[in-house]
Order: structure tokens, then sequence, then C-alpha cells
């Protein structure tokens, strides 16, 4: 405790870092007070049945992400999940034509070329998403909670209209405080975001999952105990899945050039176990919303209706299987073998016991294969967590801590910022927030 308190006194002691900070906490908090800025002509006291409808389902990961303000009805209801959805498209965009993949090779000049293309197309989804959302307000509260439409006179296209261009500001000055965080304050800032989001539902989460085992007669404080227990596990596993890699020696070849000696040495070529992150499940919770399309017509309806129970068998075994599909698929276009052994040839390093080039890639790739299964494994595992507690008996917001998107999330932000942290702290020659002075973070969403 006397070290940990040390180091936090440490980290004030270093001008750059504690002003990197400050700056950090004073954006997120610009951010967190818009959250509950509920959007104009809107009575704010007439909610109820669009936050209670933004708990569950896609909605409710939406409204989680946004830390609430997407049932608030907020200037940042749809707050990152935008940018992110662009970002991804852009980033398969990167895997499949030529230009994009060439603007990932031009280095700086290519990474501002496609953030500029990142935010065009976040604007052309806000234009799609800020209408939709407004269905949804529309379809949500009571007519008499539009004030601007039954007391100042204004027409719904014209209110609509209006409501749809805030929308599309707050969500682009959201990312705009992302991106400020990024180049001037501490961690991701487009991951911090969201980071807070998910941890501003946390309190309330677990004020209600207290309660509600406290007033259980049938050893309802036990029951409280073994999920916080579990919780902890969780966690710990989590960071197991975030950190793990597989280390593959290089030996580095001899070279003499002048007076100088360079290579003769052995290094390791770290391979993650989830090499993939979080994108496998985000892209099979979006596949798993389209059965939802199909419970319209009797044909499909049981179907669709055994395929959107969230806790149902066929639902989470479907869930699990697609997120060992694409995590397969996504560390496969991520992680390039044929690279990587260019890479190694370039700079004198070989494998011991394998010859360079095809070999050296087909091995790799059979590396590559054998780690990916049991980290695919694993992260369908904890995406279909929160359904296993649920059925469990642990209520609905608490249970989305206990896996899925917003536990990878949570996990990977807090290593990927606490590297940063422990970076400023070994170059000031300070003790780092752990033993090793070696911590191993994400690279952001």
């Amino acid at each position: 405790m006397k070290k940990f308190i040390e180091t936090i006194q440490n980290i004030f002691k270093i001008e750059e870092l504690r002003t990197r900070l400050g700056y950090t906490f004073l954006l997120i908090l610009v951010y967190r007070l818009g959250c509950f800025i509920v959007l104009p002509g809107i009575d704010a006291n007439l909610l109820s049945n669009l936050q209670s409808s933004s708990q569950e389902g896609l909605v409710g990961l939406l409204n989680m992400f946004s830390g609430g303000a997407f049932g608030n009805a907020s200037i940042f209801a749809l707050g990152v999940m935008p940018y992110i959805s662009a970002s991804i498209v852009v980033q398969l965009l990167g895997m499949f034509v030529p230009y994009f993949r060439k603007l990932q090779m031009e280095g700086e000049s290519g990474r501002r070329k496609i953030n500029q293309l990142t935010r065009y197309l976040t604007v052309a989804i806000l234009a799609i998403q800020c209408p939709a959302y407004m269905a949804q307000v529309h379809n949500q509260i009571p007519g008499s909670a539009f004030v601007a439409v039954n007391q100042l006179g204004w027409s719904n296209f014209a209110y609509n209209i209006v409501t749809t261009l805030i929308l599309m500001a707050g969500s682009m000055f959201v990312m705009w405080l992302g991106e400020r965080i990024t180049d001037r304050g501490i961690g991701n800032g487009i991951s911090l975001i969201i980071m807070i989001g998910i941890v501003a539902r946390l309190p309330f989460a677990l004020i209600a999952e207290v309660g509600e085992k406290l007033t259980t007669t049938n050893g309802g404080l036990l029951i409280l105990v073994v999920e916080f227990v579990f919780l902890f596990l969780v966690f710990v596993a989590a960071i197991a899945l975030t950190q793990g890699v597989r280390r593959v020696p290089v030996q580095y070849a001899k070279r003499v050039v002048g007076n100088k000696q360079y290579g003769g040495v052995r290094n390791y070529l770290p391979l993650r176990i989830n090499a993939a992150g979080v994108m496998p499940i985000i892209f099979a919770q979006a596949l798993m919303m389209i059965p939802l399309f199909f419970g319209r017509w009797d044909a499909t309806r049981g179907l669709a209706a055994a395929l959107s129970n969230y806790t149902g068998i066929w639902y989470n075994l479907t869930f699990g299987l697609l997120v060992v599909a694409f995590t397969y698929f996504y560390t496969a276009v991520t992680v390039n073998p044929t690279m990587i052994a260019e890479d190694m040839k370039k700079n004198g390093g070989f494998i011991p016991g394998v010859k360079p080039g095809k070999k050296t890639v087909e091995y790799l790739d059979t590396i590559m294969s054998r780690v990916t299964l049991p980290g695919s494994i694993f992260l369908a595992i904890i995406a279909i967590l929160p359904a296993i507690a649920m059925r469990l008996g642990v209520g609905n917001s608490f249970a989305s801590f206990y896996g899925g998107t917003s536990l990878l999330i949570l996990v990977g932000v807090v290593l990927d910022t606490l590297q940063q942290i422990e970076s400023y702290l070994l170059m000031r020659h300070y003790d780092g927030l752990m033993k090793t002075g070696r911590l191993t973070g994400r690279s952001g969403m």
C-alpha cells in the first residue's frame, strides 16, 4: 500500500503527466455533463418509457456505450458509436480494397487521409441514424413531451430537422473530444469515452443488485458474495486473454559492418492469443440482429424468436460459433505471416530449425492457427457469460459486466492507459505501477 501511494505521488511530480491527466479528466467531465443535457424542446420529466426501453438488447448496448445518454434523449445520445462504425468499415475496406490498403502503407500522410475519410463516413452514418433515433423517441414518449411542437407551434418535420442537426453536431463534438484526449491527454480518447460510459452505469447496476440480494431471505448475502468472487475471476480471465502471448524464438545472424558487429542475438516474436481483440464480438452481435427482421413472417417467426432470445440456448450457441469464426477471420486478415517472415529476413532474423521464406510462413501460420483456437473459444465463453449470469439469477444490468464487449473494452482500455502512465514514470526513473516495470497494454479501439 505504501508503494502504491508513493507511485501516485510520483505521478503528480511529473509536470507533463500531471497536465495530461488534468486535461483528460476535464474533457471527460465535459462529456459526462453533456450526457444529461436533453434535446431542446423535449420535457425531461416524460422520458421514463424511453429509459425503460433502453435497457435490453441492441438498444441497451448502445445506451451502455453512451453512458445512458441514449435513454436520456441527450444531445450526445449517439455518442461515438457512428464513428466506431465508420472506423470498422474503413478498416475492412483496407483489407479488401487496394486504394485503402495503399493508404495504410503510406505512413503519416496515409493515416491523415484515412482519418479524413472516416470523418466523412461518420457524417453519412449520422445522417441515417439520427432520423432513426428521433423516430424511436417519437414512438417511446408521449406526444405531450414535445414542448416545441405543442406549445411553440413547430411542425414535426421542422423539429426533426433541427434535432437531427443537433444530434449530428453532438456526436461530432464527442469525436473531437476523443481526438483531443488522444493528442494532449492520456490513453486513447475514443476508447476512454466508451469506457467511461460503461463505468458510469456500474454504480447503478451494483446498487440495484445489492439491494435485490439483500432483500432476499434465502441466502441473498451468500449469493452476492459468490457473484462478486465470480466477477473478480472473470476480470482476471479477461486480463489473461488480453495479455496472453505465444513467444516464438527468433535468432538474428551476426553481421560485421566496419568495426562494429550487429545481430547474433536471440529475441522473441510475440503472437497474441487474442489478436482480434473485441472485434469478433462486435461483428457477431451485429449479425445476431438480423433474425429480428424475419419475425414479421409466419414461416420464419419461430426461428427468429429462437435466435432473438438473449438468454436462450440457440441464440448463445449461434453467437458463440460466430465469435469463433470471426476470430479466425479477423486474425487471418490482421496478422500476415508472409509480411512477418519478410521483415525477419530483411533484418537477418530466422526461426531456429525453420528455413527462411515459405517454410517460415507455413510455420507461423500453423502456430497462429493453434494459438487462435483456444483464444477464440475463450473469447466465445467471455461473450456469452452475461447470458449465463442472467440465467443464474444475476440482474440484467449487472450481468453485462460479466463478459461480452463491455468487459473486454473495460479491461483493454484500463491496461492501455496504465501502460502510458507506466512509460512516463519509467522515463523519469520512477518505479512503475507494476513491480516488473513492464505492463502490456492494447493499442486502443
